[in-house]
């Protein structure tokens, strides 16, 4: 079997070097290039006869961020699923990662195991929210026997909401009540199977209800 191509890019030398030794264990993968900051990954990248089919990328480095490295390669090699690896779970940044091309956010401090499932269900499926992974199996089954159907205004929500703007800045934008949303984002929580803002986000443009 083939193993799956993998680049990495983070600026601290030891938690690069310890996480290639660690998908080395894994056994499915073949690390094709590492770097220390986005402009030397894509230097490396550049140099490969064939761009790796996944890159795990570093949000916060020196010389060229998460954000904008993701950019370039979502760019330069469509066909290359772009997987963001931080320490931060904020929300914002979860969504400029999202925005720039990566099918994915994970943390560093995630089980291997967790990492191990996820990269496979990137690889598998193109994407991975740990949201939809993380609720019971029988509710998504549920869930996929309903022919879900989204409002005008539900569709606006999540498009609003997978912006840097505040509930209670899409509350105004929308012009309805703070309690209203909150009774909307609980709704859409249900109908797409994801318990956060960010899963919700995931998920809305994973089936292609945001385009962002």
């Amino acid at each position: 079997m083939n193993k799956i191509t993998i680049a990495l890019a983070d600026d601290h030398q030891l938690f690069l070097k310890s996480l290639a030794m660690m998908l080395e264990a894994f056994g499915n993968y073949d690390i094709v290039a590492e770097g220390l900051n986005g402009q030397e990954l894509l230097d490396k990248i550049d140099t490969l006869q064939k761009p790796p089919q996944l890159v795990l990328l570093d949000v916060n480095m020196p010389v060229l961020n998460g954000v904008a490295t993701a950019r370039q390669l979502v760019c330069r090699y469509p066909h290359t699923k772009v997987v963001a690896l931080s320490m931060n779970d904020n929300d914002n940044m979860i969504i400029d990662m999202i925005k720039a091309g990566c099918c994915a956010y994970l943390l560093k401090d995630m089980h291997p195991d967790e990492l191990e499932k996820a990269l496979h269900d990137i690889d598998a499926n193109g994407y991975y929210n740990a949201d939809v992974s993380n609720v019971h199996f029988r509710r998504l089954l549920e869930l996929e026997k309903k022919n879900t159907q989204f409002t005008e205004k539900e569709l606006t929500f999540l498009q609003l909401a997978c912006t840097d703007q505040t509930y209670k800045m899409i509350a105004a934008k929308m012009n309805i009540t703070e309690r209203m949303v909150d009774a909307m984002r609980e709704q859409l929580f249900n109908k797409l199977g994801v318990q956060s803002r960010v899963g919700m986000a995931l998920e809305a443009v994973r089936r292609g209800l945001v385009v962002i």
